[in-house]
Order: structure tokens, then C-alpha cells, then sequence
């Protein structure tokens, strides 16, 4: 009797029943990822699919909104909507005009990280070129600053003088890194992989993002910036093997949102301008204004109980002729609250056929626009980002027909072993090994 049970668990053990604690999670976000490039062999980036084909692949994933890249950043790593975890957009909502604020400190996340939880169980972490990671509670860390340049960088980085023996071991004496080439980020994390075996690093690649803004969803260059993606994504894993920790490692490539090829641009504070609600933002002479963001604009009012000023607005968008209507879809409320949208919002539109927001005053309401963006109310197939995963606890051969970006951050906790209790993602059926 004790021989058969014994027998019984060896065979569960040895069909994957169990889920495996991983040792060790690679976790990289490639911007502006969608699921076409693994899910379409057309696509040059077989390193991709061959992690689709061996572990787990995800039709398509819900972002947050809006579909920006600091937002969905953070929720993945907290598990949370932007309502929770305080990052609403990329850059800071300033009422007097833009100064370059943005969101690119750890200390602006209301809620815990999984960042926080490993490194308070003692596991190694790491994020590099990740958002809103500047003095993040990591081993290893180069924050994306934004703009802000390289001294400010470096500033932040860790450990100090981290970028200045990158300079020299990694890219022979350079006087820079470029930072927007994913496969000098994955030379990074290779020597970051094979110096220390980090538990969890955390990885952000730039360029598919910035050629599809420039060219949209097709181009010769964003087919070029897949391959170089996926080529770096290839370093990496290269980099596990030689440290010999491949076989114990969780490599998870996922996204941000997708992208729209955009026709249309709309600057809604024409409008509001025209309608006298906006005077002059410098001087702090405006009833309400809109802070558009890709695909989306959020309508502020400087009295959020200025309700006459709310139905005026109401009023404004009611009667644009049918032209200029076919080209904004308004969010209420009830929908911003359904998908953890910002709270301090009276509403937000976003875009239809092809048109996308600029933050205009003057002018034109309505001009031709080109490239792509993203930023839209993530309820639609081409602004679901992707997810591929293999290794040690994760299903082979798996498909998960829809998830959520804030699905993540609980599965990286199981995996790890680690409590993430502020998470409220649900890990997908089919992720992991059972």
C-alpha cells in the first residue's frame, strides 16, 4: 500500500503535476508588444514563438488606462490598476502648462511591488530600464528617466558606478549607452545575469515602441525593430545558459498595449478654448481643460463640483457635427471606474477611426495624423499587448485566450514563493503547471 502511494506521487511528480518554484524569473517587456509577432510566423522572431510554441502563449492581453507605458508598467509589477498604484499616465498632469514632470520614481507607487516583497525576503533583484524604477529597493537598477538624461541616470543607478564599469567591461570604453538599442540592454542584463544570477530581473526594450510611432502598425523599420527584439531576447537566454541557470529559470516576454495606425489627429481644448472655458492655462484662467495622451484625452475641471461647467463640456461634444463626432468616444465614470482609471477625472474620451489627441489650445480641432500610438480604452484587439512563458512551473504548450496585465504580478509571486497579498490580479488558468 505505501509502495503504491509511493509509486503514485513519483508519477505526478514525474507528468508536471506539480508546479515548480521557480529560482529564478526573466521578465521582459518589449513596448508596444503585440501578439501577432509570435502568434504570426510572418513575423521575424523565432526566439519568440519558439517560447509561445514550448510554454504558455496569450491570444491577447488587456492593458490598463490609459494604454500608456508607465501605467501598465507599474500594474504589472503591483498587480494592480493605475487607480490604486497612483500612475496614471506617463507624464504628470500639470494645470499651468507642461514642465516635463513625469512619473519615474519607485517612492510615487501607493502600493507594494514585487520588487519590494523580493528584496524583503533576501532574493536578488534587478530592473533595468524599467518605469518608474528610480531608487526602487533592488540589487541592480538603471531607471528610465525619461528625459532627464544620462546624469541623472546615473544618479540613480545601483550599485554606484554601475554605468561607468558598464562603459568599460560591457562597451569597450564608450563615453555612452545607448539606451534606446534593446540589444545594448541585453548586453547589460547578460553581464548583470552572469555576475550575480539575480532571482527576478525585470527588463524594458524600447525600440519596437518608437519605430511603430513613427511608421505605425506596419514599416519596414518596425518589422526591423521585432527581429532586433527578438535577437536580444536571444542574448539573454544565451546569457542564462552560460551562467548555468537556464533550466531553472522563468523567462516571461510580455508588453504594454498594443498600436492603432492613426489618420486623424484631435486637439479637444479647441473646443474649450473656443467656448471661453479656457483663457489662458498660465495664468490659471480655465474652467477645464483636457490632457490628452495618445489615443485618449481626461477632461479636468479646476472646480471638480463645477457641475454648469460639466454640462457645458457635455454640451460642446453633444453638438459637434456628425464629421467630427465619428472621431471621439466618450468614457463616463462608471467605465473609467470599471478598468481602474484616474480618479480625478470627470470623464475621459478615446479615440475612434483611427484618430488620436494632441493637447492643442489654438488652431485646428481636427488635422491629419500619421505613425501609430496607443492609449486607448483597452477593450479592443489591436491595443492588447502579448505574453509568451516557459520554464519551471509553466505549462507546455498552453494558450490563454484573454488576460489582464494586472494578472502578472500574482503569478510572479507564485513562482517565487512570495505573498503579494495587495495584488488583485488572478493568476490565468492554464499559466502554471499544476
Amino acid at each position: 500500500m505505501k509502495k503504491g502511494f509511493a509509486l503514485f506521487i513519483l508519477s505526478l511528480l514525474a507528468t508536471g503535476v506539480f508546479a515548480q518554484k521557480a529560482k529564478h524569473i526573466v521578465l521582459i517587456t518589449i513596448d508596444g508588444f503585440r501578439p501577432d509577432f509570435y502568434l504570426d510566423t510572418s513575423w521575424h522572431a523565432t526566439h519568440l514563438q519558439q517560447i509561445a510554441k514550448k510554454g504558455v502563449q496569450a491570444k491577447g492581453v488587456n492593458s490598463v488606462f490609459p494604454s500608456m507605458t508607465y501605467p501598465s508598467h507599474t500594474t504589472i509589477v503591483t498587480g494592480v490598476w493605475p487607480v490604486k498604484h497612483g500612475i496614471y499616465y506617463n507624464n504628470m498632469f500639470e494645470p499651468n502648462g507642461p514642465t516635463g514632470k513625469n512619473y519615474w520614481n519607485d517612492s510615487a507607487i501607493k502600493v507594494p511591488t514585487i520588487w519590494s516583497v523580493a528584496q524583503q525576503k533576501g532574493l536578488k533583484v534587478a530592473a533595468l530600464l524599467w518605469p518608474v524604477s528610480a531608487d526602487a529597493p533592488v540589487m541592480y537598477n538603471i531607471p528610465d528617466i525619461g528625459g532627464l538624461g544620462d546624469a541623472v541616470r546615473e544618479k540613480y543607478s545601483k550599485p554606484e558606478g554601475f554605468i561607468a564599469t558598464l562603459k568599460k567591461d560591457v562597451f569597450n570604453n564608450a563615453s555612452r549607452i545607448e539606451y534606446g538599442k534593446d540589444h545594448n540592454v541585453a548586453a547589460i542584463a547578460s553581464y548583470v545575469i552572469k555576475k550575480d544570477q539575480p532571482n527576478l530581473m525585470t527588463i524594458h526594450f524600447f525600440s519596437v515602441d518608437h519605430y511603430q510611432h513613427e511608421q505605425g502598425r506596419q514599416g519596414e523599420r518596425v518589422s526591423a525593430a521585432v527581429a532586433d527584439a527578438d535577437s536580444s531576447v536571444g542574448i539573454i537566454i544565451d546569457a542564462l545558459k552560460e551562467a548555468g541557470i537556464w533550466e531553472n529559470t522563468v523567462l516571461i516576454v510580455t508588453g504594454d498595449h498594443g498600436f492603432l495606425d492613426v489618420k486623424t489627429s484631435i486637439n479637444p481644448n479647441v473646443w474649450l478654448t473656443k467656448a471661453g472655458l479656457i483663457t489662458d492655462v498660465k495664468k490659471d484662467d480655465w474652467k477645464a481643460q483636457f490632457n490628452s495622451v495618445g489615443g485618449s484625452s481626461y477632461l479636468y475641471l479646476k472646480d471638480k463640483n463645477d457641475s454648469k461647467t460639466l454640462k457645458q463640456v457635455n454640451e460642446i461634444l453633444a453638438n459637434l457635427p456628425a464629421e467630427e463626432k465619428k472621431y471621439i468616444r466618450i468614457i463616463d465614470r462608471k467605465q473609467l471606474d470599471k478598468v481602474g482609471g484616474n480618479p480625478e477625472v470627470a470623464f475621459a474620451l478615446s479615440g475612434e477611426n483611427n484618430a488620436s489627441f494632441g493637447n492643442a489650445m489654438t488652431g485646428d480641432a481636427i488635422k491629419p495624423g500619421k505613425g501609430g500610438t496607443h492609449g486607448y480604452y483597452p477593450d479592443f484587439r489591436e491595443i492588447r499587448t502579448g505574453f509568451v512563458a516557459c520554464g519551471p512551473g509553466i505549462t507546455e504548450g498552453g494558450v490563454i485566450p484573454e488576460m489582464n496585465l494586472r494578472d502578472i504580478a500574482p503569478a510572479l509571486a507564485k513562482l517565487l514563493g512570495l505573498s503579494l497579498p495587495s495584488a488583485e490580479g488572478k493568476i490565468p488558468a492554464g499559466l502554471l503547471s499544476k
